[in-house]
């Protein structure tokens, strides 16, 4: 992945280099954090090849899967019919830096949002709670740091992975019109490039706006 400068073509290229990039599976935080909420409609913002989008339909909701990806979301939506989930789910381009999916959600979920290439990570943020419905859940999840495998000269500098208070600082939630239901950080399962299983941590933000 050399030569591209703007978000859309490094992630364009980075799904181009392999015909899956993720496991196909939700992510584990999004799975438990919504367990116990009713669906309704859902945002999930950086949705790559449509895991969470897939199985939040499943669960009957009515979601609308973002990424800035085309080929990411050609993938999702092609995984989506697959399991029978097509009807369910409205994919949308958008960089998010640039423009938003209207309209309010029941649920608002935002995995890993990090990127190599910078993007308006706070602004992105709050952009998120404003579309969540009257009692309706924001959440975020995000790395707590490079992987283990990584070797330090592969690290790029500029991108900083925020501890959950600072994400709750970030997101500037309005004073009497939320409750942060999870603020914490937690170790993950994750296997390296050779296989191996290896511990990395996490952070979960959960906020529910208020009716």
């Amino acid at each position: 992945m050399t030569d591209v400068t703007t978000n859309d073509e490094f992630w364009d290229s980075f799904y181009a280099e392999r015909e899956q990039v993720w496991s196909g599976r939700p992510n584990d935080a999004m799975v438990r954090e919504t367990a116990d909420l009713t669906p309704g409609r859902a945002l999930d913002l950086g949705c790559g090849e449509g895991g969470d989008a897939i199985h939040l339909a499943r669960r009957g909701w009515t979601v609308t899967a973002v990424d800035i990806s085309q080929a990411a979301l050609d993938r999702a939506a092609a995984h989506a019919a697959a399991e029978g989930v097509a009807d369910r789910i409205e994919w949308q381009r958008h960089d998010l830096a640039v423009t938003f999916p209207e309209g309010e959600y029941d649920l608002v979920s935002v995995q890993f949002l990090h990127s190599p290439v910078e993007i308006p990570r706070e602004g992105i943020l709050r952009r998120a709670a404003q579309a969540v419905a009257p009692g309706g859940v924001l959440l975020v999840e995000g790395h707590g740091g490079f992987p283990s495998w990584e070797d330090e000269h592969d690290h790029h500098p500029d991108v900083h992975f925020p501890s959950p208070d600072e994400v709750v600082a970030e997101l500037r939630l309005a004073e009497g019109e939320w409750e942060v239901l999870v603020s914490t950080e937690h170790e993950r399962t994750q296997n390296a490039p050779d296989g191996r299983p290896t511990v990395r941590m996490d952070s979960t933000v959960k906020a529910r706006r208020r009716k």
